[in-house]
This record gives structure tokens, C-alpha cells and sequence, in this order.
């Protein structure tokens, strides 16, 4: 899809992050923006800061373990903006989790599936029939991540689970289409290729009451953001590279004019930790963690 102007974008989880910068680089590009999303106070800078900026938009509170909310969404999108044509199913947390495995809350492990896994089949089972139903070229999104599509970073187990998890279906999804010679293309965003500067470290702010933990506020990891993240590893001698969302946004749009399954970008270091990987499997050697704690 070379022009984006005047298609329709629906993001999920837009109101901040990589969803955000998403919605800006496609607005600014002429594309109309639905914007779905829990985060009160960031829907409503959202809203204000694409009005300024001109970019036909609306922000509906979208909710996206619920398939009704998703309902809703993409009857707005099509109602108030006239069209559907890309949908990136972006939305996505991180319970903060911290220990052993054994030891974590059920809460952590039901909200986190939830929405990061849960989140992504409600997405597909609602746009993907419109999309193929509408038969002109479109494109569904998902927000992965390599911890978890291509390597194991043993600190966020529950995390790495459910992005495993979304990758193997975004692939199947793909291969589905393909086999189908749908006009849907399908693509697996990954931000990066450095920790991205985003919300996700305080996702606690939007955790529903049903599942929130008894006397404990943020994360238990006491990394709330990439300050935090920074912080701490400094500590240890270690230097966090960073990546704003809106890096992730331009590429991913680089991306999606060339209609690429892999919307990825990575660094020589990256590249070594996946063929060491492939080798580990290849070689059947045992495997040891880069780094734990």
C-alpha cells in the first residue's frame, strides 16, 4: 500500500506508545484514524493532539478483551470514517513480574493472556471478516515482540509466553490468507531494535479491578518505566539503549509500503542472539540464559 490517504487505520492500544506514533505517521500521511484504547487520560491527550494537528480522527474506549468492544470499534471506524482498509492490533501490557515462575499471582498470568493474547484472536476474529468481505487490499497488523518470537529473555516469563504465543498465530494468519489468496496482507510489527520507550513498564495503570493484586502497587519488578529499567541496570555497569515509538511508527510504515510480512528492524547483536538460537536447536545444545536477575 503505497498512499495511505484517505484509507481508515483502526489501532488498538493507540492512545499511547507505538500506537500512537502509529496513528501520527499515518495521519500525517493523510489516513483517517480510529483510535481504541482504555487509558482515559491518554485517550483524551490523544484526541487533542490529532486535532491539532488536523488528522481526521476518533477515540473510542475499546477494551480489546471483549469482542463486543471490538464490535463497536469497527462499527464506528466504518460508520464515523467511511471505510476500513489497515487494522493493527496493538494493544498490549506487561504484568511487571518479577521471581520464580512458580511463585507469580494467577492475576498476572490471566490478565497478561488476556489481553496480549486474547486480545489479538478478538482482533482477528472481528477485522479479518470485514477485511476479506470488503475484497480491495488491505492490511492486519500485530504488535509482537522478539522476546518470545525469536529469542527467550527468562526475566518476563509471562510476557515472553504470550508473544510467543501471538507470533505463532500472526505466522498461521498469514499462511491462512496466503493459502487463500485473500487481498489481506498480513504483517508482524516488532518494536525495536532497542527497549522502546513506551508505557508498557506502568501498565498497571489500566490492570482492572477484578485483577489487581491485594497490597501491591506498580510492578513488583520495580521497573515502572525505562528510566527505571535504565537505572537499575546502570547499576551493574550495564547501558540501555533506547528506541522511540515514533521510529518504530515510520518504519513500520516503510514496511507496509512494501507490503512485508516482517516489520523489523535489528542490530548485528540481535542478529547473533537469533542464529545462536537456530544453532542451539540445530545442535541440540543445552540452553543457558544470557542473563537472569
Amino acid at each position: 500500500m503505497q498512499d495511505f490517504n484517505g484509507k481508515v487505520a483502526v489501532i488498538t492500544g493507540g492512545a499511547s506508545g507505538v500506537g500512537r506514533s502509529l496513528a501520527f505517521a499515518l495521519g500525517r500521511r493523510g489516513a483517517k484514524i480510529a483510535v481504541g484504547d482504555v487509558d482515559a487520560d491518554a485517550m483524551a491527550q490523544v484526541a487533542a493532539d490529532l486535532a491539532a494537528e488536523n488528522i481526521e480522527a476518533i477515540v473510542e474506549h475499546c477494551d480489546v478483551t471483549s469482542q463486543d468492544s471490538l464490535e463497536a470499534l469497527a462499527d464506528a471506524a466504518v460508520g464515523k470514517l467511511g471505510g476500513l482498509h489497515l487494522v493493527f492490533a496493538n494493544a498490549g501490557i506487561g504484568a511487571g513480574e518479577t521471581g520464580a515462575m512458580w511463585d507469580y499471582s494467577e492475576k498476572d498470568w490471566q490478565w497478561t493472556f488476556n489481553v496480549n493474547v486474547w486480545g489479538v484472536v478478538n482482533s482477528i476474529r472481528v477485522f479479518m471478516p470485514r477485511l476479506v468481505a470488503r475484497g480491495e487490499p488491505s492490511h492486519f497488523v500485530v504488535t509482537g515482540s522478539g522476546n518470545g518470537a525469536y529469542t527467550v529473555l527468562p526475566d518476563v516469563p509471562i510476557y515472553t509466553a504470550t508473544k510467543a504465543a501471538v507470533h505463532t498465530i500472526t505466522e498461521n494468519l498469514h499462511y491462512q490468507v496466503q493459502a487463500g489468496g485473500l487481498p489481506v496482507t498480513v504483517s508482524a510489527l516488532f518494536p525495536g531494535p532497542h527497549v522502546v520507550d513506551t508505557g508498557l513498564f506502568n501498565s498497571g495503570r489500566v490492570r482492572p479491578e477484578a485483577l489487581k493484586k491485594e497490597g501491591v502497587e506498580g510492578n513488583e519488578s520495580g521497573i515502572n518505566s525505562v528510566d527505571d529499567m535504565k537505572r537499575m541496570a546502570a547499576e551493574f555497569g550495564i547501558e540501555i539503549q533506547t528506541t522511540h515509538p515514533d521510529e518504530v511508527a515510520e518504519m513500520a510504515v516503510r514496511g507496509l509500503q512494501q507490503d512485508a510480512f516482517w516489520l523489523l528492524e535489528t542490530t548485528p547483536e540481535t542478529d547473533d542472539k537469533i542464529r545462536a538460537r537456530a544453532d542451539m536447536i540445530l545442535n541440540r545444545t543445552t540452553p543457558v540464559p544470557a542473563a537472569l536477575g
